[in-house]
């Protein structure tokens, strides 16, 4: 099989969770510009049936809310009734913890006084939402003995948060980088391991894409600083994950499985 064939998606389904958010998007329109029928899969009903229609393949736009068993058995039986099987599941949903008052979130986010109702409700997105989209959807592909499941954690589920980046130009912490998000990114490269090996002779198999920092709108005292700490010396594009989440979601990976792609810049390399 030729290259291109390899990395080629022609007629494939994919699921991508949290198809809305910054790298969601580009993840569907990678996925659809390498032929997959795409399932723009996230909480806002009519945003996914108005993005699929601007996919280049028979994309679909579905409601989906990770932490719900009935909602992802809902968007499973819609995906079964349209196109009969499952290829590929991008596990991209997640949260980041938002305070709503700017000027109370450094002591918020402190480890010391950081509420439990944020904790909890990341571990219910971040891990949960991953645990059950890939027992629900993923269990199609276990019935139906081939698939790729692709699990989206972070660089901060490998290593801690360097927290002299959340500092201001004059050197207040403005805000910490909760732990909620590094214990949930942190499970889920080892839940893909479990995933992998559980499911290996189904002919289903599970990696883990950790992405690095993402340019976002951040102010420019952020983005110069995290870029002078990252090898290549800037953050990433919502686009330089496109290759890879293609790569891990075709043949061009066929024996690849409980392993985690780092896409990060070289920010983990030093």
């Amino acid at each position: 099989m030729t290259t291109s064939k390899l990395f080629a998606m022609n007629g494939k389904v994919a699921i991508v969770t949290g198809a809305l958010g910054l790298i969601g998007r580009h993840h569907c329109k990678a996925l659809a510009e390498a032929g997959a029928n795409v399932i723009v899969a996230d909480l806002d009903t009519e945003a996914c049936e108005r993005f699929a229609k601007e996919l280049p393949t028979q994309s679909l736009g579905v409601k989906l809310d990770v932490t719900c068993m009935e909602s992802i058995e809902q968007a499973k039986n819609i995906v079964i009734s349209e196109f009969n099987w499952v290829d590929a599941l991008i596990n991209n949903a997640a949260i980041n913890d938002m305070f709503e008052d700017p000027k109370a979130a450094s002591e918020q986010s402190k480890f010391e006084s950081y509420p439990l109702q944020l904790w909890q409700k990341s571990v219910d997105v971040n891990l949960t939402g991953v645990f059950l989209c890939s027992q629900i959807l993923g269990g199609v592909m276990a019935e139906q003995k081939s698939g790729s499941i692709v699990n989206v954690a972070s660089t901060y589920g490998m290593v801690a948060p360097n927290q002299s980046l959340y500092k201001d130009e004059n050197g207040n912490q403005s805000f910490y980088k909760p732990p909620a998000y590094s214990a949930t990114k942190g499970a889920i490269i080892t839940f893909t391991k479990y995933l992998a090996a559980y499911w290996g002779n189904k002919g289903v198999r599970v990696n883990t894409l950790s992405p690095g920092g993402v340019q976002n709108g951040q102010d420019e005292h952020f983005v110069a600083s995290y870029s002078e700490k990252t090898p290549l010396g800037r953050m990433a594009s919502p686009t330089d994950y496109k290759g890879a989440v293609v790569f891990l979601a075709s043949e061009a990976s066929k024996y690849m499985t409980g392993a985690n792609l780092v896409v990060d810049g070289g920010w983990i390399a030093w």
